[in-house]
């Protein structure tokens, strides 16, 4: 019987099939005879570790099993290129997608699983009538194309969720809880989400990211000065301040950078000597909490020479006065080193005579010769960061401002700063990008840092009701578009001594669609006159108007590589072979294969090739030599 080649499933990644397959390899004796789950057996397996009991502290409300279901549906659609919306479409590595969300983070989950160094979103607050959403959760793929015109409608459609909704709180829980879901599997182990948002769904949020990300997992809930008058449309006060929720996707792994310490802080280095200026920090432990009760280890005498200040651990004729850690009022407390670490550096310890007549001892605190740092505060106050700076700039770049309340570029450089490095071409996604902010933010500090970030931004095409711009999405991409024209501007006539030259100034649109190949349809009926049309359609599956570009960024998503990667045209026995990854992935996208072409493809010894099926055009010979020749040569052949 002869080898069959791999057909390639162009669906999405399917997230629900590898957590099953990875519960059935630990526990194999949990596979029922159709190799399904059996709960049953399963809670027998882990024992104790399960809750069975019917009350338990958690986050519930209507339609969330739904969420579920909704995160487990594979999706059917594609990204298709748009390289004449784009800039430097290429060369550049950033990206803005426009689609709905919820269908794009499906989209990435293969090529881009666990790539992502920083999310940042700014979801909609849920004022109420400030999000759509699609009526029919289920059919999102083709809610969308129905919204966006590309199929003809029938009855699902996009709709606004206000505040007489008698399930107002549920729809947005709905709405979020599979994007934030999708969102940290994309996410690096030493990644972390920033959610902007205000008082109507702050406690929902922080609930539902602890839920998904785990509790220990938080690090900090930041409120931010957005607008300093306060808003006048608020009943009984004026509201000043939004916030920010942090999340990491392991707050065991170091997720956040310090930031440089202010003049006012630098100033306490006021000492010097040989070795450079220092403060002195005492080595008391000031935090009421810890005593000689709780920390026994930490509590053990010092004594001091009176003439010199230098101390030792054992008393002598020289180390004459005892010091230990009581406050002034006479207090046990504790040492904040160990008597270990007191040995090892006893040099860097000094003892004074305080006015109490006590003696304490002082540990000198160098300042690091690339710059003293300290953890960044929870309170954000600078003005740079309110909204009506992120309305002047938005205004500075079109004229007049077609966008209400957006974020501050600075606002978000901040974010970036802190979760991000300049030099490690960190990613940054935003799934909510609005008015593209985040670009804005990215490609801004990126010149400041000579960093190499990049960005990838995805947003709903939703109607303005403009004639410029008819979408957000349009917004979006034309904001990144004069951003990237006023740096160059800024950059042109110097001479390129950072290497600004060298940066990413582009971006590749791709926009969300059905996929370029026709599905099976299962719901069809089984007569024998249905089954032979639904042959006929799939032998010829590739929809219409869909050119090999379209094929080649789709296969190149389903076969786990990011959109950014880097494609070659070679030409091959006188055919195209699309060359991805310096050789790793050959797709072959021609009508009319040969086995000229099949022998130089194998020649090259790529890890996969993938070909078109109805490039064999019924040949069941050339394909059985095709498999056999890449069988020989250990590469995995597919078809589409």
């Amino acid at each position: 019987m002869t080898d069959q080649p791999e057909r390639l499933d162009l669906r999405s990644h399917d997230i629900a099939a590898e957590k099953v397959a990875e519960l059935l390899s630990l526990f194999p004796e949990i596979r029922t005879e159709g190799g399904k789950l059996d709960f049953e057996r399963l809670r027998l397996v882990l024992g104790e570790a399960v809750d069975v009991g019917k009350e338990r502290y958690g986050l519930t409300w209507p339609g969330k099993a739904d969420c579920f279901k909704t995160i487990q549906a594979p999706s059917f659609g594609t990204l298709r290129p748009c390289p004449e919306e784009s800039v430097n479409f290429d060369t550049t590595e950033n990206l803005i997608v426009e689609g709905d969300n919820l269908e794009v983070l499906k989209l990435l989950q293969k090529s881009y699983l666990g790539k992502v160094k920083l999310i940042y979103i700014d979801p909609p607050y849920n004022t109420g009538n400030d999000f759509i959403y699609p009526d029919n959760f289920s059919e999102s793929l083709q809610t969308y194309l129905e919204y966006t015109g590309q199929v003809d409608a029938d009855g699902r459609k996009f709709g606004t969720n206000t505040d007489a909704d008698g399930r107002f709180h549920s729809k947005w829980l709905n709405m979020m809880y599979p994007r934030l879901y999708l969102a940290r599997s994309l996410l690096r182990e030493d990644g972390v989400i920033f959610v902007s948002i205000d008082d109507n769904e702050v406690d929902s949020l922080k609930a539902l990211l602890k839920e998904i990300f785990g509790e220990e997992n938080f690090i900090a809930q930041i409120v931010v000065q957005t607008n300093p008058r306060g808003r006048t449309l608020d009943r009984f006060l004026a509201k000043t301040f939004e916030y920010v929720i942090v999340f990491a996707r392991d707050s065991g792994i170091e997720s956040i950078s310090q930031v440089p310490k202010d003049a006012e802080a630098l100033a306490e280095y006021s000492e010097t000597d040989e070795f450079g200026r220092y403060r002195e920090l005492e080595l008391r432990n000031r935090n009421p909490v810890f005593n000689r009760s709780n920390r026994p280890n930490l509590w053990f005498p010092i004594y001091v020479d009176p003439a010199t200040g230098h101390v030792s651990l054992k008393r002598s004729e020289t180390f004459v006065q005892e010091a230990l850690p009581r406050n002034s009022e006479g207090v046990d407390g504790c040492w904040t080193w160990s008597r270990k670490k007191v040995e090892e550096d006893i040099s860097l310890l000094i003892g004074r005579q305080v006015s109490s007549g006590a003696w304490r001892i002082f540990r000198k605190d160098y300042l690091p010769s690339d710059g003293a740092t300290t953890k960044e505060k929870s309170l954000w106050l600078d003005k740079g960061m309110n909204h009506e700076n992120g309305k002047e700039e938005l205004g500075r770049l079109f004229g007049v401002t077609p966008f209400d309340f957006p974020k501050s570029s600075a606002f978000i450089q901040k974010v970036a700063r802190l979760a991000t490095s300049a030099d490690t071409g960190d990613i940054i996604l935003d799934f909510f990008a609005g008015a593209g902010t985040t670009a804005h933010a990215v490609l801004n500090l990126n010149k400041q840092d000579g960093g190499n970030r990049k960005f990838i931004l995805v947003q709903l095409p939703e109607p303005t009701g403009r004639t410029d711009y008819p979408t957000i999405a349009e917004i979006t991409k034309e904001r990144v578009r004069r951003v990237i024209q006023k740096l160059n501007d800024e950059d042109a006539g110097k001479l390129d001594l950072d290497g600004r030259s060298k940066q990413d100034r582009g971006f590749r649109v791709f926009k969300l669609a059905e996929s370029n190949f026709k599905p099976w349809n299962a719901e069809a009926p089984r007569d024998a006159a249905s089954l032979a049309r639904q042959l006929e359609l799939h032998v010829d599956h590739i929809r219409d108007g869909r050119t090999a570009v379209d094929l080649l960024y789709e296969i190149l998503l389903k076969s786990g590589f990011p959109l950014t990667t880097p494609v070659a045209a070679l030409t091959l026995a006188g055919k195209t072979v699309h060359s991805l990854a310096d050789g790793a992935l050959f797709i072959c996208l021609e009508r009319a294969l040969t086995l000229e072409v099949i022998r130089a493809m194998a020649e090259k010894k790529p890890e996969r090739v993938v070909c078109l099926d109805e490039g064999f055009a019924g040949n069941d010979q050339l394909k059985a030599n095709a498999v056999q020749i890449f069988k020989t040569k250990a590469v995995v052949f597919r078809t589409v």
